[in-house]
């Protein structure tokens, strides 16, 4: 996959079919979308495009708005666009100036004139251009007059509930990991770098890599314990995490830490990619460190089981 971190650095092809959107966790409606732009692409010796955009829109318009939180950072999603197949990446930046760019403004100058579009897939309800101003409806006119066919996708449900990335985020934070999984169509990961914390861990046979999360946009589960797979240096092991602020021992700030099972390296200043499997429990103030170690006992064999 070719990545680009504008769509001035694009080189007009001859036969695009594309794709655009914000494309926030790559879930089973995005999914879906890229599905067709593979099958499109083969039948007519096309080659996919997805235009996105980074920052997400509502955080430059909405500045002050701040409680945003996304499903995947820059490099995650370009690591699982990789990973479902597409051949060019575009991911254009996002600023006050781009958004006042009109909807016809948007199809002349960047589908058409930039990327060379000659089919164009979209979700469900997707609408662009200044205000939002665009439609399937005014896609399909523009069409026309461009020379490109459009074809929109519908909502992809689960049991009878439209999966969208604002619902994927409520789960999250619910703590609902199976529920979010399953909307993702893959483990919902957070990854960071190992930082030094306080060893506690270590002193009762569960040692800790504290993780640092460097992207302050991305969401973090609901406090709790969880079952994970860590990604040290491209190995997975299972393990079991905690998001919370520590209470046995009278901690106060937020804390990520994770007991890797049957791992016993010096990681620190690594980077390290955690995968939820499942929340296990609430956070509990223990009335000592011996109470805490029994909970982490119970805590490993559920985690070894999922």
């Amino acid at each position: 996959m070719k990545v680009y971190t504008s769509i001035d650095q694009f080189e007009k092809l001859d036969n695009a079919v594309v794709t655009t959107g914000t494309f926030d966790g790559v879930h089973i409606g995005h999914q879906k979308i890229i599905s067709r732009l593979k099958e499109i692409a083969k039948l007519d010796n096309g080659e996919t495009v997805l235009l996105t955009f980074f920052p997400h829109p509502r955080v430059v318009l909405f500045p002050d708005n701040d409680d945003l939180k996304m499903l995947s950072t820059e490099e995650e999603k370009i690591s699982l666009l990789d990973h479902y197949g597409i051949d060019h990446l575009i991911i254009h930046p996002f600023t006050k100036e781009f958004s006042r760019l009109g909807s016809v403004e948007f199809v002349s100058n960047i589908l058409v004139n930039k990327i060379g579009t000659k089919k164009l897939v979209i979700g469900y309800n997707h609408h662009f251009g200044r205000n939002r101003e665009g439609t399937f409806e005014h896609l399909k006119e523009f069409g026309h007059i461009y020379g490109f066919n459009v074809e929109e996708i519908p909502a992809q449900d689960i049991d009878n509930v439209n999966v969208s990335s604002t619902k994927i985020r409520n789960a999250i934070l619910a703590g609902d990991i199976k529920t979010a999984s399953l909307y993702l169509g893959h483990l919902y990961s957070l990854s960071g770098v190992v930082v030094e914390g306080n060893k506690l861990g270590r002193t009762i046979g569960f040692p800790t890599a504290n993780l640092f999360v460097e992207h302050n946009y991305k969401m973090i589960p609901l406090n709790g314990v969880y079952a994970v797979d860590v990604s040290v240096s491209g190995t997975k092991y299972s393990g079991m995490l905690n998001i919370g602020h520590r209470p046995t021992i009278g901690k106060s700030e937020k804390s990520i830490e994770v007991n890797i099972f049957d791992f016993d390296e010096d990681i620190y200043n690594q980077k390290i990619i955690i995968y939820f499997k499942e929340r296990i429990r609430d956070e509990i103030k223990f009335p000592d460190l011996n109470a805490l170690k029994d909970q982490l006992t119970k805590d490993k064999i559920t985690a070894s089981l999922l």
